[in-house]
């Protein structure tokens, strides 16, 4: 009980300063959007080096802002599309710098300094591209962009953690059938059916605030978080067992780190939005 009132708590001030940030301002959106690119980059980072990997934090750290920034500037329209090609030379730039490193390893290190950009920079880069040029849901300060909504993030946030919740409170009630005991000892496919039916239901009460797409549109939306959260989830729970830690991060009571709040999202964000755009 004690475990689940912490997790709670947390839980709730996590949805305040999360999803208060995204919803409140432009600004406040792209700095709760790098501020989560960041943390969860960094323990990636840190992570590994637990692990006897040497990777290059600040190149990497520098590089992953840089491509958050070029993001919000060219989906703001401040800055040309094509401009975003300017981030490619980074990946030659940090595979340049470890020939001046004394690596052991220098493989593993560039491997690991490279794969945070693909695994987590990228999914979260496309937060800008979500609001800037879209209408809907308006943010809760007044600004004088004209077309902006943070109504794509918040509607895929809400659904994500009603999914994390109704798994987590169905799983330890009811799970008995593992999903996948060899990552995953706690996950149940009792959690996964028990988030996918509540987070159906709340996405058909919400559609309509939500907007951006139907009624239908935000039902199967609610599908594809599910399952490619859980598989987020799965992922990042490989990448922990692999390496010997329980958590990526402490910044969050109950539960984890940055990487460990938002590791569902980096699976399950490009393919929702995939579907916003195709569909929407």
């Amino acid at each position: 009980m004690n475990e689940f009132f912490r997790r709670t708590v947390t839980g709730a001030w996590i949805v305040i300063i999360i999803l208060g940030g995204f919803w409140l301002h432009p600004l406040s959106f792209i700095l709760v959007g790098l501020a989560v690119l960041a943390g969860s980059q960094y323990e990636y980072y840190m992570m590994i080096k637990s692990a006897g990997v040497r990777p290059q934090m600040v190149t990497g750290l520098a590089a992953g802002a840089a491509v958050f920034i070029f993001s919000t500037l060219a989906a703001s329209g401040i800055m040309p599309m094509k401009f975003l090609l300017l981030t490619a030379p980074l990946i030659f730039i940090i595979m340049s710098a470890g020939l001046f490193r004394r690596d052991e390893k220098p493989f593993d290190s560039l491997a690991h300094t490279l794969l945070p950009l693909l695994y987590i920079v990228m999914p979260f880069s496309l937060f800008p591209f979500s609001a800037f040029g879209h209408t809907g849901l308006n943010t809760l300060l007044p600004h004088s962009i004209e077309a902006f909504s943070p109504g794509i993030v918040v509607g895929f946030f809400i659904l994500l953690w009603t999914n994390d919740t109704g798994a987590y409170i169905t799983g330890i009630s009811f799970g008995r059938h593992l999903l996948m005991e060899r990552i995953s000892p706690k996950k149940s496919w009792d959690g996964f059916f028990g988030g996918l039916i509540l987070t159906m239901a709340v996405a058909w009460l919400l559609s309509g605030w939500l907007g951006v797409v139907d009624r239908n549109g935000w039902i199967i939306i609610s599908i594809i978080i599910t399952v490619t959260g859980t598989l987020g989830d799965l992922i990042e729970s490989m990448f922990k067992r692999t390496i010997g830690v329980k958590d990526t991060g402490t910044i969050m009571p109950g539960h984890g780190g940055f990487l460990d709040r938002f590791d569902s999202a980096i699976v399950s964000f490009p393919l929702v939005f995939l579907f916003i755009i195709l569909f929407g």
